[in-house]
């Protein structure tokens, strides 16, 4: 997502996608440490990915 897009949502909805993404994160590394990983740049995405939702967070929070 780009910036644009998430200064368009609402407090409620970035807060949904950091919780779905924190979940994805954790699926990630357990996937990993297990040896079942395929795509292992996805990580790096998921943890960019949620930095940015709470830059914007931090954001309109101020």
């Amino acid at each position: 997502m780009n910036p644009e897009e998430l200064r368009s949502k609402s407090t409620e909805e970035l807060n949904a996608a950091v919780a779905d993404l924190n979940q994805e994160l954790f699926n990630l590394k357990f996937q990993l440490h297990t040896g079942h990983l395929e795509n292992t740049s996805r990580i790096p995405q998921v943890r960019k990915e949620i930095a940015r939702i709470k830059t914007v967070l931090q954001q309109k929070n101020s």
